[in-house]
């Protein structure tokens, strides 16, 4: 196969041509669906000659310019492009188009699934409707008429205001609408199709009656009113947070199984996967219920940071997405638990990002250059980008961060713009100087910090040195000082937090490192202090500072900041893995007695004590053992859990019963992870009874992976009940494939299984949602097994991305990512893994998604 190229974010040029206006009408018919396109095109570099499109799996039907048609000999049609004459300043470009959305199983542009027309544009789908300029600094307004069998298609939706409707001849119909909003191609939608249809109305701070429409699968409408009240509640906090409205007569979200990402936020159209969006107590979960809200919200807030303002080119992507990320994540804290949606995503960038960060894809969340547009919608440009914001917002507070908001709306709404235009904006609302803080824009890696300790009782001074570093990645070899952010406090023997006095003047907690190193050093300190760093995770980096167990468990018993006292906790049964894996004796008195503690104080927040005796991930474990034996870990990890369960075995069951009585879902979290730990201490009752009494999704599927986790003798009876009674609900199957994915079973019985379950009616492996849920969740969340010496899991894996390859090529790139980093493991997995890696790329057709991903990790 020839080597695709590379675009470089250097190498960005303004298109030398504008469409002002875009009139689309869309003739939908299975396998031959008719699109004419009418662009106004303005000429905006004098002296451009030819206007150069964009297009893929794309039939040429015809091709006119103000009206007059261009034969064959004078465009020049190659693979992807359509090069036509535009020697003038203005100009109208009609084209005819022919698609065939039927057989469209990668999901990009305009494609039929179930029996409902749909698209999805983001990043570069538009080129597969028609041939433009798609890219998102092209806005144009858009109006477009669909045209459908009105029996089979009743409800005809596109971006903007409806504005006409009505019947045509042969039993068809058809629906126009405008978006008075000048938009990117990639926030064009279209969804055509039979569907209930919830609705209410939201009023707007200046008074303004918006319509809601949710649709959702027939059958599926009752399952629609959690996601209704949670774009309510996230208009109303837009307007309340950030001063920022609705703008449009309707806002519509559509629900479809077929969908690649989680949602998309295409103007007044948002598309949304159907595990986004539907949910009910009897078939979702409490975590459900909230990730459904906070997708809500997140697509909703893109309509000022993303839609009103995009971003000048894709490099830019983390402009609108790590900014969107970080006020969903402000949304779902003001109206939860702000701890625990903190630890939430503290443990995202622990336990995904900073492995990006070690592998083969690593890149700065601005990155320099990409092959697939669609392996860059990554934890780095997401996530990582949300903590650079929160740094942000740390530095200038609240106030200074909504002054920063607002001049870069008002300077750039209706523009599409860069991170350096972001940034500027906070910088000349506040007055302080973010030169050097632009660099984690560019910066790719996780930054190291080390901090040394020293007390000095003649003196009353307790020092602080810090220093900072950070390792070369794999796209970037030298590395410079980053602006990070420190917040600490410090605790007396008492657990009092005590009054700071840096150099001579009153420390408020937050200092901010801009050198490689600086030393603080605190007066008036009587007795050494326990040191709380980097509270509230105020930068994205590693700490290295040695603390004993006494001093952690002295943080996670007084820190005044909940999430330190999380972190605190982590540290000792990180610590106490890495122990076990060792072969070390250990006395876990003091933290058998500490968890203890915690366990019997039923003052606190109980979503939060789940969160302090969950252990750390493998992948986080990993982070701090790299290149360590995964499957060894594993086990290390599972003998702590079972441990716990037995030393702690009277306080976990009492805990238990104090979860039963309250009922609620902070205390259903606490109560799921204390049956885990007593499954793996070997308690089976309780976890059948409490699947057979399971009056949730939460409940049940909390005993169904305490059961499978604990491999316990009920496993299978209680999945084939699960089975029995969801078989028909492809959603709450999704669940069940993850739980058998998942089960720490010996790797040879457990493929027989997830074959079998390939096999199940519920099971399409051309649905993405299907196969992350099967397929991504073995791969992902089941080390033994996908790991075992034998290398089956790698060579399972590696036969379902060759059949991904051909048929959905993005949805094969999102589950590759265990296989990729396979420079963190031992020898003798890494040359499995590199065989299989080695295999993908001799496939004569492999796509760029997974090209890019293969050869970056080879080389």
């Amino acid at each position: 196969m020839s080597q695709p190229t590379a675009r470089h974010r250097l190498d960005y040029h303004a298109s030398p041509y504008q469409i002002d206006t875009l009139h689309l009408t869309v003739q939908l018919e299975d396998h031959a669906t008719l699109v004419t396109a009418q662009s106004a095109i303005r000429r905006t570099q004098p002296g451009a000659t030819e206007l150069a499109l964009v297009g893929e799996e794309l039939e040429l039907v015809s091709v006119s310019i103000d009206g007059v048609s261009l034969a064959a000999d004078e465009y020049r049609l190659g693979e992807g492009n359509l090069v036509l004459p535009m020697d003038k300043d203005s100009g109208v470009l009609t084209l005819v188009t022919r698609i065939d959305p039927a057989k469209n199983t990668a999901l990009e542009g305009l494609y039929k699934s179930e029996g409902t027309f749909c698209t999805q544009c983001e990043a570069e789908g538009f080129r597969r409707i028609t041939y433009f300029l798609d890219r998102p600094d092209v806005l144009a307004k858009y109006t477009t008429r669909i045209e459908a069998d009105k029996a089979a298609y009743p409800y005809l939706l596109a971006n903007g205001n409806k504005v006409d409707s009505g019947d045509l001849d042969g039993g068809r119909h058809f629906a126009t609408w405008v978006d008075p909003y000048p938009k990117p191609s990639y926030l064009f939608a279209l969804v055509a199709g039979d569907f209930d249809l919830l609705e209410d109305s939201f009023t707007t701070a200046s008074g303004r009656d918006v319509a809601l429409q949710l649709f959702v699968d027939k059958g599926q409408r009752e399952r629609g009113h959690h996601a209704i009240a949670s774009l309510k509640r996230a208009m109303k906090w837009d307007e309340e947070r950030f001063n920022l409205e609705y703008d449009l007569d309707i806002y519509m979200v559509v629900a479809v199984d077929f969908f690649n990402m989680g949602a998309m936020e295409n103007k007044g159209l948002n598309v949304f996967n159907s595990k986004c969006v539907l949910a009910d107590s009897d078939s979702a979960t409490d975590a459900e219920f909230d990730r459904i809200e906070s997708i809500i919200g997140h697509e909703y807030f893109h309509n000022w940071t993303g839609n009103r303002i995009t971003c000048r080119d894709w490099f830019q992507l983390s402009l609108k997405e790590g900014l969107t990320v970080f006020r969903d994540q402000e949304f779902s804290s003001d109206l939860g638990s702000r701890a625990v949606h903190r630890i939430e995503a503290v443990k995202v960038i622990r336990g995904i990002q900073f492995a990006e960060d070690a592998g083969p894809m690593a890149h700065p969340i601005r990155p320099d250059k990409v092959i697939e547009m669609n392996n860059f919608y990554t934890v780095t440009v997401y996530d990582k980008g949300a903590e650079i914001i929160r740094m942000l917002h740390t530095l200038l507070g609240e106030q200074g961060f909504q002054e920063g908001m607002a001049l870069y709306v008002e300077r750039h709404d209706g523009q599409a713009v860069t991170c350096d235009d972001f940034v500027q904006a906070m910088e000349d609302a506040s007055g302080v100087d973010l030169t050097l803080f632009r660099r984690w824009y560019s910066q790719s890696g996780t930054p190291v910090l080390t901090v040394e300790e020293a007390f000095d009782a003649d003196k009353a001074q307790y020092t602080l040195h810090l220093s900072q570093h950070t390792p070369a990645t794999a796209d970037q070899a030298q590395k410079l000082p980053l602006h990070l952010p420190v917040k600490l406090e410090l605790l007396s023997a008492t657990g009092q937090a005590l009054e700071m006095t840096l150099d001579g003047q009153p420390f408020d907690g937050l200092y901010s490192l801009t050198e490689e190193s600086a030393t603080l050093t605190f007066d008036g300190v009587s007795a050494k202090p326990v040191a709380s760093l980097l509270q509230e995770f105020s930068a994205p980096v590693k700490l290295n500072f040695s603390q004993s167990e006494a001093e952690r468990i002295h943080l996670m018993s007084y820190a005044n900041n909940a999430v330190a006292r999380w972190d605190a906790a982590q540290g000792i049964l990180g610590n106490a893995v890495l122990a076990t894996l060792d072969g070390e004796a250990q006395d876990n008195g003091a933290l058998t007695e500490a968890f203890g503690q915690i366990l019997a104080d039923d003052s606190l927040d109980a979503a939060l004590v789940s969160q302090m005796l969950a252990l750390p991930s493998v992948s986080t474990l990993m982070e701090m053992r790299s290149g360590c034996d995964v499957v060894a870990l594993y086990q290390a990890r599972r003998q702590l859990q079972q441990t716990l369960a037995s030393a702690l075995a009277s306080q976990m069951r009492q805990a238990y019963q104090r979860c039963v009585i309250a009922d609620d879902a902070p205390h259903r979290a606490l109560k799921n992870l204390l049956l885990e730990f007593m499954a793996l201490g070997g308690e089976s009752e309780l976890v059948l009874a409490q699947y057979e009494q399971a009056g949730n999704m939460t409940d049940t599927l909390g005993a169904l992976r305490a059961a499978n986790q604990g491999l316990l003798p009920q496993r299978q009876q209680m999945m084939s009940a699960f089975e029995a009674k969801w078989r028909q609900d492809p959603l709450v199957m999704d669940k069940y494939f993850s739980q058998l994915a998942t089960t720490p079973m010996e790797v040879e019985p457990l493929l027989e299984e997830i074959v079998q379950a390939m096999d199940h009616s519920a099971f399409d492996i051309s649905n993405p949602n299907r196969v992350r849920a099967l397929v991504g969740a073995f791969a992902d969340g089941n080390p033994q097994a996908f790991h075992d010496a034998s290398g089956a899991g790698y060579r399972f894996l590696t036969e379902q991305l060759t059949r991904l390859n051909g048929i959905n090529p993005q949805c094969a790139a999102r589950i590759i990512t265990p296989l990729i980093g396979f420079k963190q493991h031992i020898p003798a997995r890494q040359q499995q893994m590199r065989e299989c890696l080695e295999q993908l790329m001799a496939l004569e057709d492999l796509s760029k998604d997974l090209y890019e991903k293969v050869s970056k990790s080879l080389s």
